[in-house]
């Protein structure tokens, strides 16, 4: 029996080696674009499984019914989630093709778990996935409203999605939100994010009049070219202020005093 124990562990210790070898070596490829091997992958999807189950099973659901809760979920999800889970009428986003795992496409299935689940794995996201720990920055009664609007999303359809978004209070979680916009211009205005409204209404992309985004419009000069009138923007005064073209800067006025360009008065001698 002893042999048998000593042998389990020199065999156990060998290939702890091993492994560690190996993902030293490098020859463990990290890349998203390279998935686990099934094995690896059912392994760590059993782990992420239970250690939510065991976190979640006493947390207190609310009434996901709420109307005013769905609202309000729904505004924060088409601003904070869109991007990886889609929506009704957003079938493909960059975020979405090129995250690994591949983030679950939450309007066709909505809550795959628990809402206690839902509610636990927004709060406090997942590691090595993508997915943000939520309550960071948002308090529980905004996150139980992205579950009750979960709850509801496979039901509805791009128009039904569109009419929830823009009844919502847009971005919301109690506090530091950041002015974001969301993918479709839903927050009921075309403008991109420096704040220029593109021509044609089309969001995300400036026309050809937008201003840019040091707020210049396209038909000024830029801060520091020359004015219209050739006057360059360090000259002290304009055409109107100088004497005439034919009269150089440094020749004799008719008095003992005269200005030059640069606003400098220059008194001859008597």
């Amino acid at each position: 029996m002893k042999k048998t124990i000593t042998t389990l562990l020199v065999a156990g210790a060998a290939g702890t080696a091993a492994i560690l070898a190996g993902a030293y070596s490098g020859v463990i490829n990290v890349g998203a674009d390279d998935p686990h091997h099934p094995a690896v992958y059912a392994f760590l999807s059993m782990a992420r499984d239970r250690s939510i189950e065991a976190r979640s099973k006493d947390i207190v659901v609310p009434d996901l019914d709420d109307e005013n809760l769905i609202r309000g979920g729904a505004g924060n999800y088409n601003a904070m989630c869109v991007g990886c889970h889609l929506a009704p009428g957003v079938e493909l986003t960059e975020l979405s093709q090129a995250l690994y795992p591949a983030p679950p496409n939450l309007a066709k299935i909505g809550i795959d778990a628990s809402p206690a689940s839902a509610f636990w794995v927004i709060k406090h996201g997942i590691k090595a996935t993508g997915m943000p720990a939520w309550g960071k920055s948002m308090g529980d009664e905004y996150i139980w409203g992205m579950v009750a609007f979960l709850s509801q999303l496979p039901k509805i359809d791009a128009t039904q999605y569109q009419a929830l978004v823009a009844a919502s209070g847009g971005h919301q979680h109690g506090g530091g939100e950041s002015q974001t916009r969301n993918h479709d211009g839903l927050d009921g205005s075309n403008s991109d994010h420096h704040g220029n409204v593109a021509a044609g209404g089309e969001p995300g992309r400036r026309g050809i009049a937008a201003a840019d985004h040091h707020g210049g419009s396209a038909s000024e000069s830029d801060h520091h070219s020359a004015s219209s009138n050739g006057d360059d923007h360090h000259d002290g005064s304009n055409s109107s202020s100088k004497g005439s073209s034919a009269t150089d800067d440094h020749a004799e006025p008719s008095s003992n005093t005269h200005t030059h360009t640069d606003g400098k008065v220059h008194v001859h001698g008597s």
